[in-house]
Parts: C-alpha cells; sequence; structure tokens
C-alpha cells in the first residue's frame, strides 16, 4: 500500500465529471446562448442577481428582526488573582478581599473574589473567597493551608 502524501492526492474514478465547454458551437450541447434562452436578467453574463435579492421585495434578511445576540442575564462577574501572587504573603495569614487590597495585590476590587490555580504556592494560608477554580483548590491544600466560600 502507498503511503498517503499531497502529491499521490487524486479522486475516486468517476467521481469528477468533465465541465462543459459552454459557447463553443452546436455540436458542443451548449452552443450560442449557453443553455441561458435569447434575453432576460438571468441571461447576462455575470451573477444574475445578488445573494437573497428578491426581485424587489424587501429581502428576509431586512424583514426580520435585528437581533445580534442575546446578553447573559444575571452573569456572575468577578475579580480573579492567581494562586501565585498568594505566594508572596507571610505564612499563616489570612487571605481576604480587604486584605489583599491593603496588601496592594488587588487594586480594583469591585466584584466577589475568585482564587485562579496558576502559578505555584508554597506558603500555609487561609484563603476567603467566593469561588475557587479546583486547581487553586488543590495547591492551598498541597501547601497545607485551607480554603472557604464566603459571598
Amino acid at each position: 500500500m502507498t503511503s498517503l502524501r499531497l502529491d499521490t492526492l487524486k479522486p475516486q474514478a468517476g467521481s469528477r465529471r468533465r465541465k462543459l465547454r459552454k459557447g463553443r458551437g452546436i455540436a458542443a450541447g451548449q452552443g450560442a446562448s449557453c443553455g441561458f434562452g435569447m434575453r432576460g436578467q438571468k441571461s447576462r453574463s455575470g451573477r444574475p442577481t445578488r445573494p437573497g435579492f428578491e426581485g424587489g421585495q424587501m429581502p428576509l434578511y431586512r424583514r426580520i428582526p435585528k437581533l445580534k445576540h442575546f446578553e447573559l442575564v444575571n452573569t456572575k462577574e468577578f475579580t480573579v488573582l492567581n494562586v501565585a501572587k498568594l505566594a508572596e504573603l507571610k505564612s499563616g495569614t489570612t487571605v481576604t478581599r480587604d486584605l489583599l487590597v491593603k496588601e496592594g495585590l488587588l487594586t480594583n476590587p469591585k466584584h466577589p473574589l475568585k482564587i485562579l490555580g496558576t502559578g505555584e504556592l508554597n506558603v500555609k494560608l487561609t484563603v476567603q473567597a467566593a469561588a475557587f477554580t479546583a486547581s487553586a483548590r488543590e495547591k492551598i491544600e498541597a501547601a497545607g493551608g485551607s480554603w472557604e466560600i464566603v459571598d
């Protein structure tokens, strides 16, 4: 069996038909007007009408309501912080959103705090936040600390 390479690819036998050579005389079967008839919009060269054209009637894409996308209702937004940033804190600290603001690790704590699991943590901490990723929980526990969900 031959290997499959780009230079050996070809269509299956009988899967592709020869292109009709239009306008090449009566013997070709599609001579003169090439099967488009004598006159009219659809006999002219080029695309007869643009996609969606309905003969002057207001086309479907302009009749339907202009609904681009739907906003998600009541989305939960979080102020996020990676575990790597918590490694700068002293061992045994209880980490809250207010403490992180005081330490300068959070600058704009508009939303509830969520801890993400990027980076390494080797300090024992008690972390209080609104949400944690699974990897963040594992890393906090592996460092000997604990996590609590608070609102």
